[in-house]
């Protein structure tokens, strides 16, 4: 797998405003938020994309969902609602090849989104 921008923040490469971090994951704000809460929500080894992840990764899918919930919670999100993304392949607006799960929020969100 090609190296990414999120494997060199995993290993504290490049700076970035780390809000959450355990041995499978680690949360940041994006540096092109889309709402005025905007964070991602990575696993630490590297899955291409959810067209790449097998039966094998479903704890580690599980995790970073229950991982998106407390960064939700620790922002306050909760109180009013947030949305959760994952973008899949190049039509799906996935720019980088690492799955990561967008915890957006802080104000109304529409539907559809785009």
């Amino acid at each position: 797998m090609p190296e990414t921008i999120f494997s060199r923040i995993i290993r504290k490469e490049i700076p970035a405003k780390i809000i959450y971090e355990d041995n499978l994951s680690i949360a940041f704000h994006d540096v092109s938020p889309q709402a005025p809460v905007h964070v991602l929500v990575i696993p630490k080894r590297q899955i291409d994309s959810l067209d790449d992840a097998e039966e094998t990764d479903a704890s580690l899918l599980g995790h970073l969902q229950i991982v998106a919930q407390k960064v939700a919670r620790m922002l306050n999100l909760n109180e009013t609602g947030y949305r959760v993304v994952m973008n899949c392949g190049k039509d799906g607006g996935q720019s980088v090849g690492h799955i990561h799960y967008h915890v957006l929020g802080g104000r109304p969100l529409s539907w559809p989104p785009g």
